[in-house]
């Protein structure tokens, strides 16, 4: 797929430039397009010629994230959206139909988990929990001729679980009709391909690190050029189509992914073990450490460990919040792989509305602290988590 952005009528496979000649990917913010005759018209219907026609259907800017997305993930396709979530809903909306079922790892995205039991549930979706890890169970909850989707994630937010991707392949790959959906935003294509290691569709909510710069909303979804030529037409419906200006700050981000990730893999793995090592400190998750429960897994499949590390402090709720409000560098804010060090209470922003038993239930300790690693140096993201443990004694 070219990045061209010239906006006549080219014939297919003929090579297109930039538009002027620009080192950087030119912003097309047009809604629609002109053609110049009808005779133009007819051959854009029948296909002897690739340019755009609509703003829902395509756009130039787009376009060119969408192919460097599917080169990072190792896949032929690539279809961006508004919004992670955007990305999600519309691939399932676009994959199942009443009477299907679908399995998920019961640590898969809240929101994702909400969309399938109460939007799908009500078109008559159903679907099975499983516990990360447990193939067993998962390879129990496939429902012969009715389970169309696997969905996992991997790494897990905010455990950071680690999906054996072969496997969950291998158990795909024995039921016919059944595909394999990966959400892997928390590890970017720079430390985890699961196309390439067996997923039929490759998720990413490129509002974090594919961004890179906590200002856009953008979602990827990358796989066969069948299947998501699929997803293409039925984005043409519903409309949750990703415009040209946001397309443009993902193509910068893109282009500092490696950097950007490297950078901080290594200080986030720098800082679990220094906090494995705090007395405050109560248990580090992060797949880069031995103490992790997928620690074997992670290092046969990823080429890092992310920039997420995940940890409880003790005296639960409470002295999690001081620990939170005594930093100064890390930023008290949601989302995460951004350039600047966010910090957050899972317990406070993403399931505040549950009682602690209700919490409990699902795994959301009191005292967990949820840490993402941005791209300061290492020395002052230490010093101010040191200082903020300091405040628990």
């Amino acid at each position: 797929m070219s990045d061209a952005l010239d906006t006549r009528c080219v014939h297919a496979g003929q090579p297109r430039r930039k538009a002027f000649d620009a080192i950087t990917t030119p912003v097309v913010l047009s809604a629609t397009y002109t053609f110049e005759s009808t005779r133009a018209l007819r051959a854009y219907f029948d296909g002897e010629v690739e340019r755009e026609e609509y703003g829902r259907y395509g756009n130039p800017t787009v376009k060119a994230a969408e192919a460097k997305i599917a080169a990072l993930d190792g896949a032929p396709d690539c279809a961006l959206f508004s919004s992670g979530m955007a990305a999600v809903t519309t691939t399932l909306l676009a994959m199942l139909k009443q009477g299907d079922h679908l399995v998920l790892t019961s640590d898969c995205y809240r929101r994702t988990r909400q969309f399938i039991g109460t939007v799908l549930q009500r078109f008559g979706v159903t679907s099975t929990l499983v516990e990360p890890g447990d193939l067993e169970a998962l390879e129990a909850a496939i429902r012969p001729g009715a389970t169309k989707l696997i969905v996992s994630e991997s790494p897990t937010n905010p455990y950071l679980r680690v999906a054996d991707l072969k496997a969950l392949a291998e158990v795909r790959d024995r039921h016919a009709g059944v595909k394999l959906l990966i959400d892997s935003t928390f590890a970017t294509p720079v430390n985890q391909r699961p196309f390439e290691l067996g997923a039929d569709l490759v998720l990413h909510s490129a509002t974090k690190y594919l961004g890179g710069h906590n200002d856009l909303l953008a979602g990827s979804v990358s796989g066969r050029p069948g299947l998501v030529q699929a997803l293409k037409d039925f984005r043409g419906v519903m409309g949750g189509v990703l415009d040209g200006h946001s397309a443009s700050l993902l193509l910068r981000g893109l282009k500092t992914l490696h950097l950007r990730v490297r950078a901080q893999n290594e200080s986030a793995l720098a800082i679990a073990r220094w906090l494995e090592r705090q007395p405050q400190v109560e248990r580090v998750y992060y797949p880069g450490l031995e103490s992790h429960p997928d620690f074997a897994v992670a290092q046969a499949q990823m080429a890092g460990f992310g920039a997420v590390v995940s940890f409880v402090v003790k005296g639960g709720l409470d002295a999690g919040s001081k620990v939170v409000d005594a930093c100064r560098l890390a930023t008290l804010a949601p989302s995460l792989g951004g350039t600047e060090t966010l910090i957050e209470q899972p317990a406070l922003m993403s399931f505040y509305e549950l009682t602690p038993e209700q919490r409990a239930a699902i795994g959301i300790q009191e005292g967990l602290i949820r840490f993402s690693v941005g791209v300061e140096a290492l020395g002052d993201i230490q010093a101010d988590l040191e200082r903020a443990l300091a405040v628990l004694g």
